[in-house]
């Protein structure tokens, strides 16, 4: 080789090695219940969040060409586990901000622990408790899910309309289902229904007939269940029905799963079981979008949360953009800027548009697949619900709540 070539191959060398020093990495923590009682239902949560990263990633990256990364941590619905993986992103990671924890127990221990005190965002896609909203959390603690003062509501009327009148119920103790728990008594009863009986349980007992024996006393026309399918929920209808002392069910989405048909069996659940679940308006561009780039990846765009996991992490990468830098203190304020108007719509799949208009200095309004997610001043959004019965071919049947 003359010396001309080695000095060109020399310069190429330095300049790649320039090239790649000069990339980076904008890492936000992906904190779920990778494991747990609700794994099932976390999987396309995931596969939703990382779909957003990788049109992020796709149509220019983040600020100046940088890569977004999603650090995933699991939470494992737990709210121990959640201070644990909470602290690996953010104290070990680094992570600019968190999406997530998937539940409500992981997300207040997190929070509460890790990303509060650390002046870190952390917007959850599937944390639902009403508790959350009471934090004192200095404008950190957001989510895209609506609150269970929202779901307690919606199921205590579907229970009503439905022409029951009296409802034993019971309930897991964690934060997710004794919230929701306390929201739909409430509501039940102000509506004029009686809760005969009401008792918490312990999960991932082999047996609750005892419990359910108890719970059958006072002539109740159905119970309503409040708890994970994974942890409590399924074993809790087969000794109902076993055991003669239930047959009709009302639940929340800690409840939805194929699993609950697989295991109980859709001829059992015919006409008996009611679940409701946070959805999206079907109907709307910003979803029908979603749905679109999401059933590519064959993964179920109706999955509970799945639309949520895609705008917390769009979101997140949003604030960033907006915010001009990956300073964790300068998340919060843009994340409420990008999420509501005024501003020009952007919509799932559009971050070149976004990243476009951003750098020209105009304001956006990003229209969610999961519907509006204006933030209101406890960092909560509203909500469309939908229930699931089963259908004549032994699947899920979904229709929204009007």
């Amino acid at each position: 080789m003359s010396y001309m070539g080695k000095f060109l191959l020399a310069v190429s060398a330095v300049a790649l090695a320039a090239s790649t020093a000069n990339a980076a990495e904008v890492k936000v923590g992906s904190v779920a219940g990778v494991t747990g009682p609700i794994a099932e239902l976390v999987d396309p949560i995931i596969a939703a969040r990382n779909l957003a990263a990788q049109h992020v990633n796709d149509q220019g990256g983040l600020l100046s060409g940088d890569t977004l990364k999603m650090v995933l941590s699991d939470s494992a619905c737990d709210p121990k586990a959640g201070v644990d993986a909470g602290g690996k992103v953010v104290n070990v990671e680094q992570v600019v901000a968190v999406v997530g924890a998937s539940c409500s127990g992981a997300t207040n221990g997190m929070v509460q622990s890790v990303t509060i005190p650390a002046g870190v965002v952390a917007l959850s896609d599937s944390a639902t408790a009403p508790s959350i909203s009471e934090l004192k959390d200095n404008d950190l603690v957001f989510r895209v899910a609506p609150s269970d003062a929202y779901q307690g509501a919606a199921l205590a009327k579907l229970a009503y309309d439905s022409g029951v009148r009296k409802l034993a119920m019971t309930y897991s103790n964690d934060d997710y289902n004794a919230g929701i728990a306390g929201v739909f008594e409430k509501e039940f009863a102000a509506m004029g229904g009686t809760i005969t009986a009401n008792q918490a349980h312990e999960p991932n007992k082999a047996s609750y007939r005892s419990e359910l024996s108890t719970l059958s006393n006072g002539g109740p026309e159905g119970i309503a269940i409040f708890a994970y399918y994974g942890s409590s929920g399924i074993a809790i209808i087969r000794n109902s029905l076993e055991n003669g002392l239930f047959d009709r069910f009302f639940a929340a989405d800690g409840m939805f799963d194929t699993s609950v048909i697989e295991q109980i069996g859709a001829d059992n659940l015919r006409d008996r079981i009611s679940i409701t679940q946070s959805a999206s308006d079907y109907a709307d561009s910003s979803y029908q979008a979603f749905e679109k780039i999401f059933s590519a990846t064959g993964k179920d765009p109706k999955a509970p949360y799945a639309a949520h996991g895609y705008d917390a992490s769009f979101l997140i990468a949003l604030a960033i953009e907006k915010a001009g830098s990956a300073d964790r203190s300068k998340i919060a304020a843009a994340l409420r800027d990008v999420a509501s108007a005024p501003g020009e719509v952007v919509r799932p799949g559009e971050w070149k548009k976004a990243k476009e208009l951003i750098a020209a200095g105009k304001d956006i309004n990003y229209e969610g697949a999961s519907g509006n997610v204006d933030f209101d001043g406890n960092g909560d959004v509203g909500g469309i619900y939908s229930v699931n019965v089963v259908g004549d071919d032994g699947k899920w049947a979904l229709s929204l709540i009007k």
